[in-house]
């Protein structure tokens, strides 16, 4: 694998107009919503796409949307053997705490800030942008090379069922919206709700709790009123793959409420056992699930839920499992864990997901990685849910970095101009090598552009000796 060394001064070149770019997808506030007519996940998400579609069509590529759900932006072979790079345009809700409009594109001493520059609008469209460098510079791609952007990653992936209804599989790819370097596993997810019933005259103690609480991420700020007196807590949000960097507001309130005086022995019960179970205790210690494997690491859980409801509490509680570990074994440690005559159910299950290590194209990007950064390029398994679940012969590679952990779903989501700079560097040169791709060559009796012929890497001078006269022409090397 060689690393082509001109694609640094090329990105540095056109930075600025990939900023202008990307600042027109940023700027689309494409959070979910109602769906609408040939907008099955709202208006802003289906926009979004549009906004894409332009871009790819000034860029010389060919675009459609496929079911109103998916973007597509294609070089290449017109083949349906293709080298898919499927990334999502669709983001989480801004929320409270920003410095700066979370939905235009900010600057401050060199970091990017806004909802989506790094998860994912900032990594898919520098594949789009470093593509269009590629087809500018002179490269061509001997196998179909398509972006896919997807609308819906966020909420569940329901776009990529209705791209795959109308469009084959890629043969091989990645998506741009996890970690480096190559990941070949990502965990399985199950989400489970615990409802544990509670007598009347307890439960009238406390009133229902407010708060932004979803499963996306550890809640930051939760409210609730006990025998009458306001009780409010303030944590730190943190993506729900990554619960040991925020400061669960659900344990908080548990530890506030149990300050009060004369609360019901069963509320005591209740919130006791909420503590010993899950404060600070992320790996799963203190259900008795702390399963662990060579390859993925440690079982996470994350409670990011928890109601008052008739007759109980509701408490919803999201687990990554080790790639080697079932959701079976998950559910039986947990049942033994529960308050007695609480009832357990699974609202949510993704499968966890493997690829062998040893194929020849993640060792392709592994290599690319390694010879760019000059960092390990060892593949990994991730905790993370990316499109790679969805897509067939989808692995995850890139944005992040070692080191950079729970920067997405929060507020001021950021990323470096330098780290965004990389990624368009390390995914031109995983193009060219997956694509087999190459420049092109001026063949001979061709007209060469002035001064081209004796500067190109593929054309050298050489002399010949005719009349005793020294001439120059260009040969093929």
């Amino acid at each position: 694998m060689v690393v082509n060394q001109e694609f640094k001064a090329l990105i540095e070149a056109h930075y600025d107009e990939f900023l202008r770019d990307l600042a027109k997808v940023i700027e689309v506030q494409s959070v979910r919503g109602p769906a609408d007519l040939h907008a099955p996940f709202g208006k802003g998400p289906r926009q979004v796409l549009r906004v894409a579609v332009k871009l790819a069509d000034q860029y010389g590529f060919k675009t459609s949307i496929v079911n109103d759900a998916v973007a597509v932006a294609q070089w290449g072979p017109d083949t349906s053997d293709y080298i898919g790079i499927v990334g999502h345009l669709d983001v989480v809700a801004a929320g409270e705490g920003w410095q700066s409009d979370p939905f235009k594109l900010n600057i401050r001493e060199d970091i990017l800030y806004g909802r989506g520059v790094l998860d994912n609008k900032g990594p898919i469209m520098a594949v789009l942008f470093g593509m269009h460098l590629l087809k500018e510079r002179g490269f061509y791609p001997r196998k179909t090379l398509r972006i896919i952007f997807g609308s819906d990653e966020e909420s569940g992936s329901a776009d990529i069922p209705l791209y795959l209804k109308e469009q084959p599989a890629p043969e091989f790819g990645f998506t741009p919206d996890c970690k480096f370097p190559a990941v070949y596993g990502e965990r399985g997810i199950v989400n489970y709700e615990i409802d544990t019933p509670i007598k009347l005259a307890a439960l009238q103690q406390i009133s229902t709790i407010t708060g932004d609480q979803a499963k996306d991420h550890v809640p930051d700020q939760l409210a609730i009123e006990v025998q009458n007196q306001l009780v409010e807590v303030q944590g730190k949000r943190s993506p729900s793959n990554a619960p040991e960097l925020g400061v669960n507001a659900i344990m908080l309130l548990a530890k506030a409420i149990k300050k009060r005086a004369e609360l019901a022995p069963e509320l005591v019960t209740y919130f006791d056992w909420l503590l010993d179970s899950f404060d600070q205790r992320y790996f799963g210690e203190g259900l008795g699930i702390d399963f662990q494997d060579e390859d993925s690491g440690k079982l996470m859980v994350t409670p990011y839920l928890l109601q008052k409801v008739e007759g109980g509490l509701k408490l919803r509680i999201a687990i990554r499992y080790p790639v080697t570990v079932t959701e079976e074994q998950v559910t039986a440690g947990l049942k033994k864990a529960v308050l007695p005559g609480s009832e357990l159910r699974v609202v949510r299950r993704i499968p966890g997901t493997m690829h062998d290590k040893n194929d020849p194209r993640i060792k392709q990007l592994s290599a690319v990685y390694a010879m760019v950064t000059g960092q390990d390029g060892t593949p990994v398994t991730t905790t993370g849910a990316t499109y790679a679940r969805a897509v067939p012969n989808i692995i995850a590679f890139g944005p992040s970095f070692p080191g950079q952990k729970g920067i997405a779903h929060k507020q001021d989501e950021w990323m470096t101009n330098h780290d965004l700079k990389l990624n368009m560097e390390i995914y031109m040169n995983a193009m060219v090598g997956l694509a087999k791709m190459e420049e092109k060559k001026w063949q001979i009796g061709q007209r060469l552009p002035p001064g081209e012929w004796h500067t190109t890497e593929f054309w050298k001078p050489v002399k010949c000796w005719k009349k005793m006269q020294v001439r120059e022409m260009p040969l093929k090397v």
